[in-house]
């Protein structure tokens, strides 16, 4: 993984783990963000890369059956360009949105979720993240460069509420 400081690549933390994904644990909203492994490296790895600025990418998922919001399961994380080349704010690159649109509908997909680091803060959305969250079943990600490890946490974002959801790493 280019750009990923010394270390073994992906060791960071994640919050509200549930071993086995056996429903949300104290504190949390369903549903749990279930992430592979392979797709939790692709996201640390495209947040190192993105440094000194912000990086952002796109997750694809399933929709519940017969429900807009989606069941929880990352199948494929697409890393976009940060159109704003800024280390304090982000905005998908339009092009790498319309292609990872048509990418994940090629694929049965549909997107679920953003992705973006804060360089400089803690993995809690900003005020500008939650201004700028107009997806409400969508899962925001947030992974915190701040301290050495990368910190990755997960939160489903409405009307201004923020409500974390439990992440759990599959192999």
């Amino acid at each position: 993984m280019a750009g990923h400081p010394g270390g073994t690549p992906g060791v960071g933390h994640l919050s509200g783990g549930v071993p086995g994904g056996q429903g949300p644990a104290a504190g949390f909203t369903g549903p749990t963000l279930r992430l592979p492994r392979r797709e939790y490296l692709k996201i640390i790895g495209h947040c190192y890369d993105g440094l000194p600025d912000e990086a952002c990418g796109l997750l694809a998922g399933r929709l519940g059956p017969g429900s807009l919001l989606p069941e929880g399961r990352i199948e494929v994380v697409y890393p976009t360009a940060n159109a704003d080349a800024s280390a304090r704010t982000y905005s998908v690159d339009s092009r790498d949105l319309i292609r990872s649109l048509r990418a994940a509908e090629s694929s049965g997909l549909e997107l679920v979720g953003v992705f973006h680091s804060h360089t400089h803060t803690e993995a809690w959305p900003s005020p500008t993240d939650v201004r700028q969250a107009m997806e409400p079943g969508w899962f925001y990600v947030i992974v915190s460069l701040k301290d050495g490890d990368p910190v990755l946490r997960s939160f489903r974002i409405t009307d201004g509420n923020i409500q974390e959801t439990p992440v759990v790493l599959e192999s």
